[in-house]
């Protein structure tokens, strides 16, 4: 398995367009300065040592060398060694709403936004603990089997959005049904589900998939994401919203009392999520207290270093770089490689 020991340094790799515009910006503005003292032709001939290619060789080969510097401070790394741990956790499956009704923007930045930051925040929170994601709409499909790597799971969140699932609708009993699946075999373990919706236009019994969950343990929570007043749905951009055959603006609003429904059926929580972390800090809670037991996983417990091949890569380049002269060499100034 691969990782980087030290991720948030990747962030580094957003100076790398300022640089681009700079170098662009300086070359430019070269030419600007060539050009008042007589045509860039004529002047050219009176530069014949000069290289404008040479002086791009130069800063790409500086600029391969930022973003090799870059990677060796994120700590690339493999996983030698895979081992069989326990731990003492809870396994949970989130079941989240990716119909096109989350695209409501009575939540800030939208519904499925929010729930995605939510539940980012939450799996920050997890520890020694098993989850699982499954998005549904018309339909329900597993993007994350249950697992303990919380980085793939916040890199599979970061990827959720409503054309994941062709078919429209809210099958919300369908996700309970898969997750319930997706658990391990092991019944010592504390099992939950965790439904994100805004519970609009659903499909088939959920009530009651939620009560079979309960009967065998599993508790069914619901968090409500959405205003009961509801909002229109923006499809895009320039305020383009989606329109039922009429032409009339089609407003979604959130079915709490289905919502309550359920998680009542499951013997689970309900929290309505709003512009606040209160809905977040009730699932926290209602996570917490549930008895953790021992769960065994299978992780990477020794990593080898990555660094040294990049290290290598990034110091030919500086040389290559240091070497590459930005004038014609007078020996060789017939030789048209880099003229």
């Amino acid at each position: 398995m691969f990782r980087f020991a030290h991720p948030e340094y990747l962030y580094l790799l957003f100076i790398l367009p300022a640089l681009l515009i700079f170098y662009i910006y300086i070359v430019r503005a070269r030419k600007r300065a060539i050009r008042k003292y007589g045509a860039p032709e004529l002047i050219a001939s009176l530069m014949p040592e000069a290289s404008p290619k040479r002086q791009r060789l130069k800063y790409f080969l500086l600029f391969l060398a930022i973003i090799a510097v870059i990677f060796i401070i994120a700590g690339p790394q493999f996983g030698s060694k895979l081992e069989t741990v326990k731990r003492q956790g809870i396994e949970a499956m989130v079941c989240l709403d990716v119909s096109n009704s989350m695209l409501a923007q009575d939540i800030t930045p939208n519904r499925l936004e929010k729930a995605k930051q939510m539940l980012s925040r939450l799996t920050d929170d997890l520890n020694n603990d098993k989850m699982g994601l499954i998005v549904f709409a018309g339909d329900a499909f597993t993007q994350l089997p249950i697992t303990s790597d919380y980085i793939s799971a916040k890199m599979f969140l970061s990827s959720i959005n409503p054309s994941m699932v062709s078919t429209q609708g809210t099958a919300i009993e369908s996700a309970i049904n898969l997750a319930m699946r997706s658990f391990t075999p092991d019944e010592s373990a504390g099992k939950t589900i965790v439904i994100i919706t805004d519970g609009e236009n659903h499909e088939g019994d959920a009530v009651q998939a939620a009560a079979a969950a309960a009967e065998k343990g599993v508790k069914v929570n619901v968090v409500g994401i959405g205003l009961p007043q509801g909002a229109p749905i923006m499809l895009g951009s320039n305020n383009n919203y989606m329109k039922d055959n009429t032409g009339n603006v089609v407003i979604t609003q959130l079915n709490e009392t289905m919502c309550q429904e359920i998680a009542q059926a499951g013997k689970g929580l309900y929290v309505r999520a709003d512009n606040t972390n209160s809905a977040l800090r009730a699932l926290q809670n209602e996570l917490g207290k549930m008895s953790k037991s021992e769960i065994e996983s299978q992780v990477y417990s020794d990593y080898d270093e990555q660094f040294p091949i990049l290290a290598w890569i990034a110091l030919v380049l500086l040389v290559t770089e240091f070497l590459t002269s930005e004038r014609k060499n007078r020996l060789f100034r017939k030789v048209k490689l880099f003229s």
